[in-house]
């Protein structure tokens, strides 16, 4: 009696194969001129706040890493600060930090708003990109829940064709709206496969690898940021001086006691920042004390002061004590 063939079924092979396939991890980072929508881009991912978001352009400093953690794989988010044409001593470093991470990171994604022409801005980092052959390049057009399809559309072709223009390939081209959750798991779906097979790199849990101190240095960098517009974004400098613990609390209602200088550059700064009898200083230590807590899983009472770091950007040795 001759042996039936046994039909394949066409799911269990699947699933089969999804079983056996490698898990992946490695290193992401997205560019894009200031307010390309990264950190918000960053949030959505990984689900939480880790990198600060703030209306004024470059804020984000730090290189602070977003860690996406999925059964087949493990993204981790590196951010850089914009790339921009540089004019101060900051700004060379600032750009020196960003190619250096751009040759170490697997993928790159090139954020561009949909609401915004490609600009010079854009056409500058796309041929510094160009310049980086060996890493996989997606463009990512954010905020498209701005637009309207045809506007989209355009969009998506003009970055295509610059793409072209300069002699290389995107990887893929995907908009998003990290605002309205829009896209944003097809995007982590189509940077996976370009990582490199290893296991994870950070256990479960982990949200960002950047220590404590810095996350709340740039929380209340945050708040002091806000509403406070003219030349002071870039003359905000925080660092956290201490961290510890009440001593003689109970177990079960700790505090710990935070000990932070906003540096500025010049004394006639120092009352933008207090404000009239201190409000706007209370201001910024009730805001990021709540964001700080919230951070943390614990309460805290925060002091903050304000100093002067007599014009720290250009100054090689305030920069490394400041921590760039």
């Amino acid at each position: 009696m001759g042996a039936m063939s046994a039909r394949p079924n066409p799911e269990a092979a699947a699933q089969q194969a999804e079983n056996t396939a490698p898990h992946r991890a490695g290193f992401a980072c997205f560019v894009g001129r200031p307010n390309a929508g990264k950190s918000t881009l960053t949030n959505a991912l990984v689900g939480q706040k880790v990198a600060i978001t703030s209306n004024r352009p470059q804020t984000t400093r730090h290189t602070v890493r977003g860690i996406v953690h999925r059964p087949d794989a493990q993204l981790i988010l590196v951010d850089t600060p914009g790339l921009h044409k540089p004019r101060t001593l900051l700004g060379e470093r600032l750009n020196d930090v960003v190619r250096t991470t751009w040759a170490e990171v697997d993928v790159i994604g090139f954020c561009l708003p949909a609401d915004q022409k490609l600009g010079p801005g854009d056409t500058y980092i796309i041929k510094e990109l160009a310049g980086i052959r060996k890493t996989p390049k997606i463009a990512i057009i954010t905020k498209s829940d701005l637009v309207e399809s045809k506007q989209l559309a355009e969009q998506l072709l003009a970055v295509s064709r610059l793409g072209e223009d300069l002699g290389f390939e995107w990887a893929e081209i995907i908009p998003v709206s990290a605002v309205k959750d829009d896209q944003v798991g097809l995007l982590a779906d189509l940077i996976a496969p370009l990582l490199p097979e290893s296991p994870p790199l950070y256990p479960e849990g982990d949200l960002t690898d950047e220590p404590e101190m810095v996350m709340v240095a740039e929380l209340i960098r945050e708040a002091a940021l806000e509403g406070v517009r003219d030349e002071l974004p870039h003359s905000i400098a925080v660092v956290v001086e201490e961290m510890l613990p009440r001593e003689d609390r109970p177990a079960d209602k700790p505090l710990l006691d935070i000990h932070a200088n906003v540096y500025i550059e010049r004394p006639s700064q120092k009352g933008i920042i207090i404000g009239p009898k201190g409000k706007r200083l209370k201001d910024v230590g009730t805001k990021s004390r709540k964001h700080i807590e919230a951070l943390l899983g614990t309460p805290v009472f925060l002091d903050l002061h304000v100093k002067v770091a007599k014009d720290w950007q250009r100054d090689p040795k305030q920069l490394r004590k400041l921590g760039f």
